[in-house]
């Protein structure tokens, strides 16, 4: 169990792309386009640190698996539903992980005018899913 005072450390995955089928128009979700997820885990890693196993952490290629599932399984309207399904799946298998930010960028979103990217950012604690 972790200590109240004790400082949380970060595992990060940015810019994972994946090609899915969300969004509240038809053309969207027939068609789909391009999404990238970034995540970022807060818990303690000096286990994992200290003990260099792997059981001591979270599984990077797990969490992409995570994400993947969610964004090319599933259809959702908005990007907002796909972050906290995400989020409630990694809080759901991880329970060291004590709080997670996940980032949905649609930067095709079918926005009229000149844009870079269209993105949400989430952030849920444990405990948080049960509300």
């Amino acid at each position: 169990m972790q200590k109240t005072n004790e400082k949380l450390d970060k595992i990060a995955l940015s810019g994972m792309k994946f090609y899915g089928y969300h969004g509240c128009l038809n053309e969207e979700r027939e068609q789909g386009q391009d999404f990238y997820v970034d995540v970022t885990l807060s818990l303690s890693l000096h286990s994992a640190g200290k003990s260099d196993e792997l059981k001591n952490t979270v599984n990077y290629a797990a969490v992409f698996e995570i994400v993947k599932s969610v964004v090319e399984g599933q259809r959702f309207h908005l990007i907002e539903a796909i972050a906290e399904h995400i989020a409630d799946l990694i809080l759901g298998r991880y329970p060291e992980v004590r709080a997670v930010e996940v980032t949905v960028h649609k930067p095709a979103a079918p926005i009229p005018g000149d844009f870079q990217d269209a993105a949400i950012t989430i952030r849920r604690a444990q405990g948080d899913q049960k509300a």
